[in-house]
């Protein structure tokens, strides 16, 4: 189920703070515990915090330190960018936002702001975030000093963006509309967007663009004379005292600012007595300009009141004074209570709240992304570490890999081979490994040696093997690697780098065997494309399945996509769709979905089925308009060896895909083939995926 939302804008100064008070508020209510995370903030002077997150961590009290709020500065963002490190800080996002997902009920995401440099990427990143969280977004944009065909223009074209990368986008939200054309902002969104996004508008607030007497002590560099208690009170409006009180008493207005030169006692006291008297508006402070202080005759007399609004003194003119207050671009921080108490009042009278709560709590996000599917994979293995034996010791790729897994503390590992070739090996390719972290065994050196020999022995005499031909075959880097999991001396076995397929799974087949539920040993590789982790089977071992042999299949892939953390809808891949197609290949996959739903009903299954009906929604509906998995299949099983091993090397190579297999199914335990053009990724992937497995025995 979801657990979160992220809140994005298009623009800069769209006033996001908004939503992300009032859905604070809102889902306060309905959650026991709400976190919030931010994954870039923009860039900070030492010592300082960001400002959203102290705001929303004050205000709301949230158990959230500063430092698990965030993942980068802007500029971090940009130098990683610039380094074409975008993976790191996808993979960093994930990890900081999981920790905090961890801690909560329900997240709150807010994007990035829109200012400074790289602002011209942020709403591409903010798309690629939201996708690679797995999270349902809310978009919002500033109606301020845009038509009409603009404002609708400018979301619709973003809906169509979060949209097209895959992201389900919840609400639109037109902020800072004039309230007279509310309704029909609402109405012309409406029309233009799909009737399941909640089309929200919430008119201008002027109170909200103006600042605080604090904001603008810190503006102008101001000194506060008075009333510093009372800082944070709101300027809904200022005006200028230049001429006699009398008159500039008829100029006041509520929640004013008087800015007036610093020698105008009449002015000042005049503006105090209104501030307390019934029959004037109540002033939010009082700016004196020109560096000119009341004399000390009137200091004593402001000393007296019981209560004083601010008083400030600052060394510009009025003239200079009264624009740059103009100008201030107000922000909501933590202590101004009065501005976000307004803030969540707007958007509880103009929001669709009980819609968006409904549409929050019942979304469901569909699929995972490759970046999320390896941070499961690679969190699931350190949940509760397995010990993997590698037989290729010797192999460059193999030690490369196992520094990576021992750095990460993911796995125990055992290599196998002679510890002075490896320790050569890694020496002369400046390969900074720790053999002292892992286990180096030489099979024939091993003291486990004769007792392996003289079970491979009692398992295999029957097939004529005698102590002698067994001794021999354990000298096998395979079958000594294969007993140390039949033997419980390892959890799990990583190899084919440098052997066969044959080679490496002949032993597993000899003595491991195959589960009890399992006539049939098959494979998988879990298909990391760029927005979607899909499962192929089988590509590497069964030539020519049978139509039973592919319901095996389907089924083995089937509770191994359910045990990684992926729902399947399977498609029994064929030349034609449905009941269009005629010949023994369609036959025997329509043989084969059947038993599949005779055998499993349970599972989502589909098939025949040709794979752009499989995968292609708009396909899928146009030739099996009826079926639950076409145009969403996410397991895919070919029909034979020759189909499947072809298709998925021309899918790796041709998007760039991470391909993670061939995973193994159906053994007792875990035993996994690498292909002799693997890389380094594909053996580590390979060993954290063993691992997993070897959780689930």
């Amino acid at each position: 189920m979801n657990k979160a939302v992220y809140i994005t804008t298009i623009e800069p100064n769209s006033g996001k703070s908004i939503v992300s008070l009032g859905l604070m508020q809102l889902l306060l209510g309905k959650a026991a515990k709400v976190g919030y995370f931010r994954p870039i903030i923009d860039d900070l002077k030492n010592g300082e915090i960001d400002n959203h997150i102290n705001t929303v961590n004050t205000y709301f009290n949230l158990n959230l330190d500063f430092e698990d709020a965030y993942a980068f500065t802007r500029s971090d963002v940009i130098t990683m960018k610039n380094n074409n490190q975008d993976d790191l800080i996808i993979s960093k996002i994930i990890e900081k936002y999981k920790t905090i997902e961890e801690r909560f009920d329900f997240i709150l995401i807010e994007g990035t702001s829109f200012i400074g440099e790289g602002s011209i990427i942020e709403f591409d990143i903010n798309i690629l975030i939201a996708k690679n969280l797995g999270v349902p977004a809310i978009i919002l944009a500033s109606g301020f000093g845009k038509t009409m065909r603009e404002l609708v223009g400018s979301m619709q074209m973003a809906y169509d963006s979060f949209r097209d990368k895959g992201v389900e986008v919840l609400s639109v939200i037109a902020n800072k509309v004039q309230l007279e054309n509310q309704r029909d902002v609402v109405n012309e969104l409406e029309k233009n967007l799909p009737s399941e996004v909640i089309v929200n508008a919430i008119p201008l607030n002027p109170l909200l663009a103006n600042a605080s007497v604090r904001e603008i002590v810190e503006e102008l560099d101001a000194t506060i004379l008075f009333g510093e208690s009372h800082i944070n009170n709101q300027a809904g409006y200022f005006s200028v005292g230049a001429m006699q009180l009398r008159n500039y008493l008829t100029h006041l207005k509520e929640n004013g600012l008087v800015i007036t030169p610093g020698d105008r006692a009449d002015i000042i006291l005049g503006a105090l007595q209104a501030n307390i008297s019934a029959n004037y508006p109540s002033i939010s402070g009082i700016v004196l300009t020109g560096g000119l202080v009341p004399e000390d005759s009137i200091i004593k007399l402001i000393e007296g009141l019981s209560d004083v609004v601010p008083i400030i003194s600052v060394k510009e003119g009025t003239f200079s004074v009264t624009n740059r207050i103009g100008a201030i671009k107000s922000q909501i921080y933590a202590q101004n209570t009065q501005k976000i108490i307004t803030l969540i009042k707007d958007f509880e009278k103009h929001v669709k709240v009980a819609a968006l709560v409904e549409r929050l709590i019942t979304f469901e996000t569909k699929g995972i992304t490759p970046r999320m599917f390896q941070y499961n994979l690679l969190k699931t293995a350190k949940s509760n570490k397995k010990h993997i034996v590698l037989p290729e010791g010797i192999d460059e790729r193999v030690l490369r890999a196992t520094k990576q897994l021992v750095d990460l503390d993911v796995v125990e590992i055992s290599i196998l081979g002679d510890r002075k070739q490896i320790e050569e090996k890694i020496a002369t390719l400046d390969i900074a490994l720790d053999l002292n972290k892992i286990s180096v065994i030489n099979p024939r050196e091993s003291v486990y040696f004769d007792s392996f020999a003289k079970t491979l022995f009692e398992l295999r005499k029957h097939k004529n093997v005698n102590l002698a031909m067994a001794e021999d075959l354990m000298e096998d880097v395979s079958y000594f690697g294969t007993m140390m999991v039949y033997m419980g001396k390892a959890d799990g076995m990583v190899s084919g780098a440098i052997h066969t397929t044959q080679h490496t799974i002949r032993p597993a087949l000899q003595f491991i065997k195959t589960k009890p539920e399992t006539s049939l040993v098959s494979s998988i590789f879990f298909m990391c494309l760029e927005d979607r982790v899909s499962v192929y089977g089988d590509c590497a071992i069964n030539p020519n399945p049978t139509a039973e042999q592919l319901a095996e299949i389907a089924i083995s892939s089937a509770m191994t996509s359910l045990s990684f953390g992926i729902e399947p809808k399977i498609a029994m891949l064929s030349y034609s769709s449905g009941t269009s197609g005629t010949g023994e290949d369609v036959e025997r996959v329509r043989k084969a979905t059947e038993i599949v739903k005779q055998r499993r009903p349970d599972l989502k299954v589909e098939g025949p089925i040709q794979y752009d009906a499989a995968v292609d929604m708009n396909v899928g509906k146009t030739k099996m308009p009826d079926s639950e998995v076409a145009g969403q299949a996410n397991v895919f099983i070919f029909p034979d060896l020759n189909t499947g091993n072809n298709t998925y090397k021309a899918v790796q190579r041709e998007t760039k895909a991470l391909a993670i297999g061939p995973i193994i199914q159906g053994l007792n335990k875990p035993v996994n083939d690498l292909s002799r053009g693997c890389t380094i990724d594909d053996i580590f992937n390979t060993v954290i995926v063993t691992a997993i497995q070897a959780q689930g025995i």
